[in-house]
């Protein structure tokens, strides 16, 4: 078994080096070869047209698609363990959308410091961490998967009421500017931002490898991880903090990106049939990136006709997924 996941693997990068390459050359708007994007890295020139679009669009897109897909993914996974659930995810149980409420006050407030990336982006982080804490006190309370499941909805609705109260209140830019970064897009980050963009995304994940021996415990229930001298209260802990970074961080640059962190994990577990959480991250992080590369592929494919925003393109693809899911387990 162990064999063939590695098999696949290797499968899945090749897929990912392949989209990559595809995504830096497949715009039909002013198209560039792989030369030019690797010289606009290496020897930037700022008078050169084709250099400027290589470093300010095309590889800032290319990196973020892969991020963004890689850590929703790998969030999802840390959910679903957590809270033993298959449907569980950052945007069902509210963690996306109280980092999307955050960040709404940030833009609408009409101080100055939160209307900056760094406010934004803590505002975010602190969103997508205060609702991690909550969902996890609620689910000290509810026996049932569904229940608490059904509040993180309720808590999304919430949320989604006070941003529709905030865009009444707010002014012409400012509803602007939040418009459209809640459509989510990939082509909002900058490239002298993307060196703390990756530094926090390695972090995460490093912490995620860090916690493999506590994570594969929790598979095995409560009683038997507490056996084995793991301290679940801190190890859940330090799981809402680490999902709170992955999605605050790509909630931030992105907005909000529906499905990912739920159907890839899922996908993965089926693909791969293991509960061994190194495969299974190492499984998301490859798949999630990948996935995210061909939706945004798509995107780029449709430009010369109609602009769609990423978030519509991964609930095309991820919903219908996540329902097969759904009928799976009730049948």
């Amino acid at each position: 078994m162990a064999r063939r996941n590695y098999y696949l693997f290797g499968v899945l990068m090749l897929m990912l080096l392949g989209l990559s390459w595809l995504h830096l050359v497949v715009s039909p708007v002013n198209k560039l070869t792989i030369g030019d994007q690797f010289s606009a890295v290496f020897q930037f020139d700022s008078e050169n047209f084709n250099h400027l679009i290589a470093r300010e669009l095309r590889i800032p897109r290319l990196v973020m698609a892969i991020i963004a897909g890689a850590g929703l993914s790998v969030a999802g996974l840390l959910m679903q363990n957590l809270f033993n659930n298959a449907l569980a995810g950052p945007n069902i149980l509210g963690i996306s959308t109280g980092s999307s409420l955050f960040v709404a006050f940030s833009i609408m407030s009409g101080i100055p410091f939160f209307r900056s990336d760094l406010g934004i982006i803590s505002s975010a982080l602190l969103g997508a961490m205060l609702f991690g804490l909550i969902i996890l006190l609620f689910s000290r309370f509810t026996k049932s998967h569904t229940s608490l499941l059904l509040i993180g909805i309720m808590i999304g609705s919430f949320s989604g009421a006070f941003v529709s109260i905030l865009q009444l209140m707010s002014d012409a830019q400012e509803l602007k500017i939040f418009t459209v970064w809640a459509l989510g897009s990939l082509q909002q980050v900058a490239f002298e931002q993307l060196p703390i963009i990756i530094a926090s995304f390695l972090i995460g994940i490093a912490a995620c490898f860090m916690m493999i021996r506590s994570l594969n415990a929790m598979v095995l229930g409560a009683q038997s991880a507490g056996v084995l001298g793991i301290n679940l209260k801190t190890i859940k802990v330090f799981i809402i903090l680490i999902t709170a970074l992955l999605t605050g961080l790509i909630t931030a640059f992105c907005g909000p990106i529906a499905f990912v962190g739920l159907a890839v994990p899922n996908l993965m577990k089926i693909v791969l049939k293991t509960q061994n959480n190194t495969h299974l991250i190492i499984g998301s992080l490859l798949a999630g990136g990948t996935f995210m590369l061909c939706c945004d592929i798509i995107v780029q494919l449709l430009e010369p006709t109609i602009h769609l925003p990423i978030n519509a393109i991964t609930s095309l693809i991820g919903a219908p997924f996540v329902i097969f899911i759904i009928l799976k387990k009730l049948t």
